[in-house]
C-alpha cells in the first residue's frame, strides 16, 4: 500500500510533466507551516531556474491541472511559488478505510532479510545495573521493529564471559578455596554438580578481586609485588580458560550457569528476550581458523608480540591504530572474540545485517573491528554492519546516572523506585485490590522508563528524571497508557450496551476528525522510517501527537451519542486508534493495563 503522500506526490509529478516539467519537481513534503497547510511542494522554486520562468507562474500552471483532483480539497500557489495543499475529506477517509483492511497498516512487507541484533551485553559474575539499561531496551525495540517487517531477526545478549574478568574471578576463588577439586592438578573424580557459590557471592568477588590488582600512589613495595602477582595469576587463570584447561574450564562452566539465570530474571523484569544467550567463549573455536585465513591473505603481522592487522584508509582524517587480533602469547582479547563472533554469526545465519546495541564511546574499537573483518573477508561483502552507539543516561546534574552516595545503581533497584512512584501518583479514589494496585504499577512503570528511554535519539545522551517519566501529563508513557485505557473504556462502554454494527467503515467527518485520519494515515509511514533508520524514537513522537490530538477529540465530540452512522463510525475510528496504540506501544516493548 502505498502511503499517502506518495499518492499525494503522484499527482503532482504528473501535472508537471503535462505542463513540460521534469516529473522530479513534484515531491510532495509535510507543511512547515501546518497553519496554512496540510501539505506543501516547493519544486516550482527549483524549476524555475532550469525553464527560465518565474516560479509562481510554474505554480500557477500545475495548480490548475491538480484542481479537478479528488485527493486535493485545497491546491494553491504562495508567492513566489509555494504550492500549498489540503488532503480532502473524502479521499483522506477513503484512505484510513483501506487502512482498516490492512493487517499492518499498509506498511510494505518485502524485506525478509536476515538480522542478527546485538544487544544486552552483561557481564557474568556481575549485577546488571543502569548501564544495562539502554542496550537492553533499545536492542529490543530494534528487534521488535524488524519483526514487524518480516525479517528473520536473531536477538543475541553477547554476554562477556571469555576475558581477564574471568581469570580474576577464578583466582579469587582459589585464593579463598585453595582445597576445591577444581584446582588439583591430578583430579581425576566428577566435579560437584550443584554450585559451591551464588550469585551474591560471586557479585561480591568480582570487585573484590579488581582491587587486589590496584595499588595507591603511596603502594609499599610490597603491595606492589602482591599486586602484580595477583593479576598475573588472574591472566595465566585466563589463558587456561581459554585453551579449555579441566577443572579451571569446569568451574567457569558453573560460573556462567548460575550467573544466566540471574540474568534472565533481571531481563524478564524488562519484558526483553533474547533467542541467544551467547557469549565471546563461544566464538573461541572461530579464532584460530579466523587468524588462519587472515595469514592466508597477508594482512596480519606481529607487532610488540601481538598479532594485528592495519585498517586504517587513506580518508581517515584521525589515525587509526591497527587492529589487535591476539594479545602476546595468543591470548584473546575483545576485538579477537568481537571478530571470531563475526565468522561464527556468518556461518550460522549468513546474515544481510548486524546490528550492535552498543555504547557510543565504543565507536573506534567497532570502526577497528568492521574494518578487520571486511579486509580478512569473514563476512559477506554484501553485508551490512551496523552500529548503533547510545549515549548515557544521566542524573540531574549532567553527570552519569548515579544512587545518592555515589555509587552505580543496579537495575532492579531502578526499576523498583520507578514502579514505587508510579504506585504514589496513582488515584486512590479507584477501587481496586493492593494486588491489581501493585501489578498495574509494574506494567506503567515499565512504560515510564522504556518510553523515556526511547523517546531521545539513540545516540544522544538524557537526563532521568523520575518524576517527569512518571506523570500522566506531557510526553510520557503513562500519558500514552492513560490515552489508550481511555479508549478501551469507551470501546467496552458502547459494546455493552450495543450490538456490533456491520457497517466498519469511517464517514465523512468534522475538521477535528479530520485532523484523527491525518495523523493516522501517517503511521505507515513512520513505522517505515523508523525501520529504515532504526530510529524508535519515531514511534514514540508519533503516539504523543496522536494521543493529543485524540484527547482534543474526546473533550470535543460526544462519541457515542449521534445517529447510528455517525455513532458507527466514531467507534470504527476508535478501534483503529486502538490498534495503532497498542501496535505502537508492543513495538517499543511495553504493554497497557485495561484501568489505571
Amino acid at each position: 500500500m502505498k502511503k499517502i503522500i506518495e499518492l499525494l506526490q503522484e499527482k503532482l509529478e504528473k501535472a508537471f510533466l503535462e505542463c513540460g516539467y521534469e516529473k522530479e519537481y513534484g515531491k510532495v513534503i509535510e507543511s512547515n507551516r501546518p497553519d496554512l497547510s496540510e501539505f506543501q511542494c516547493d519544486g516550482a522554486l527549483s524549476a524555475a531556474k532550469k525553464y527560465k520562468k518565474a516560479p509562481f507562474i510554474i505554480a500557477e500552471e500545475v495548480v490548475q491541472k491538480c484542481k479537478d483532483c479528488e485527493e486535493f480539497e485545497k491546491i494553491e500557489v504562495i508567492k513566489p511559488g509555494f504550492i500549498n495543499i489540503d488532503i480532502s475529506k473524502s479521499f483522506l477517509t477513503k484512505y484510513c478505510n483501506d487502512i482498516i483492511e490492512e493487517e499492518k497498516f499498509g506498511c510494505i512487507m518485502d524485506k525478509n532479510k536476515t538480522v542478527v541484533v546485538d544487544y544486552g551485553g552483561p557481564n557474568i559474575a556481575k549485577p546488571l545495573h543502569v548501564g544495562h539499561l539502554r542496550p537492553a531496551i533499545i536492542g529490543e525495540s530494534i528487534k521488535r521493529i524488524h519483526k514487524f517487517f518480516d525479517n528473520k531477526v536473531i536477538g543475541d545478549v553477547h554476554l562477556g564471559d571469555w576475558g581477564l574478568q574471568m581469570g580474576l574471578v577464578i583466582e579469587e576463588l582459589k585464593c579463598r578455596h585453595p582445597e576445591w577439586d577444581y584446582f588439583k592438578e591430578d583430579f581425576e573424580g566428577e566435579y560437584p554438580k550443584e554450585a559451591l557459590f551464588t550469585v551474591a557471592d560471586l557479585e561480591e568477588i568480582y570487585p573484590c578481586a579488581s582491587s587486589k590488582t590496584k595499588v595507591g600512589e603511596n603502594a609499599t613495595e610490597e603491595e606492589i609485588r602482591k599486586a602484580e602477582e595477583y593479576k598475573e595469576n588472574a591472566r595465566k587463570n585466563t589463558a587456561y580458560l581459554q585453551k579449555k584447561k579441566k577443572g579451571y574450564y569446569d568451574l567457569w562452566k558453573k560460573i556462567v550457569e548460575i550467573s544466566i539465570k540471574d540474568l534472565k530474571e533481571n531481563y524478564k523484569k524488562l519484558d526483553v528476550d533474547f533467542d541467544l544467550w551467547l557469549g565471546e567463549s563461544d566464538a573461541q573455536d572461530y579464532v584460530e581458523p579466523m587468524v588462519k585465513k587472515m595469514q592466508d591473505l597477508g594482512i596480519i603481522y606481529e607487532s610488540d608480540g601481538a598479532m594485528v592487522v592495519d585498517v586504517e584508509e587513506p580518508s581517515d582524517k584521525t589515525t587509526i591504530n591497527p587492529c589487535m587480533v591476539l594479545k602476546s602469547g595468543g591470548v584473546s582479547c575483545y576485538q579477537t572474540t568481537d571478530l571470531a563472533t563475526i565468522m561464527q554469526r556468518q556461518i550460522d545465519f549468513n546474515p544481510d545485517e548486524i546490528i550492535y546495541v552498543v555504547d557510543k564511546r565504543q565507536e573506534l574499537h567497532f570502526i577497528q573491528v568492521f574494518r578487520c573483518a571486511r579486509k580478512s573477508e569473514i563476512i559477506d561483502k554484501d553485508a551490512e554492519l551496523i552500529f548503533l552507539g547510545f549515549g548515557t543516561m544521566n542524573g540531574k546534574d549532567g553527570k552519569p546516572f548515579k544512587t545518592r552516595n555515589g555509587g552505580v545503581m543496579r537495575l532492579e533497584k531502578l526499576i523498583d523506585e520507578v514502579n514505587q512512584k508510579v504506585y504514589e501518583k496513582m488515584d486512590s479514589s479507584k477501587e481496586m485490590t493492593e494486588d491489581e494496585k501493585l501489578e498495574i504499577s509494574k506494567i506503567v512503570g515499565l512504560a515510564a522508563l522504556k518510553y523515556a528511554d526511547l523517546s531521545n535519539q539513540i545516540s544522544k545522551d538524557y537526563i532521568f528524571d523520575i518524576d517527569k517519566f512518571t506523570s500522566l501529563e506531557g510526553k510520557t508513557g503513562p500519558y500514552i497508557l492513560y490515552t489508550l485505557v481511555r479508549i478501551k473504556s469507551i470501546l467496552n462502554k458502547f459494546y455493552e450496551n450495543n450490538n456490533i454494527s456491520e457497517n466498519k467503515v469511517l464517514e465523512p467527518m468534522e475538521n477535528i476528525e479530520k485532523e484523527l485520519l491525518l495523523k493516522i494515515s501517517k503511521y505507515n509511514q513512520t513505522l517505515e522510517e523508523s525501520y529504515l533508520e532504526n530510529a524508535p524514537y519515531r514511534i514514540c513522537n508519533y503516539l504523543y501527537e496522536l494521543a493529543d490530538i485524540f484527547n482534543t477529540y474526546y473533550q470535543k465530540v460526544k462519541i457515542l451519542q449521534g445517529n447510528p452512522d455517525r455513532l458507527n463510525s466514531n467507534i470504527v475510528l476508535l478501534s483503529l486508534i486502538k490498534r495503532i496504540f497498542e501496535n505502537g506501544i508492543n513495538l517499543l516493548g511495553f504493554n497497557a493495563p485495561d484501568r489505571m
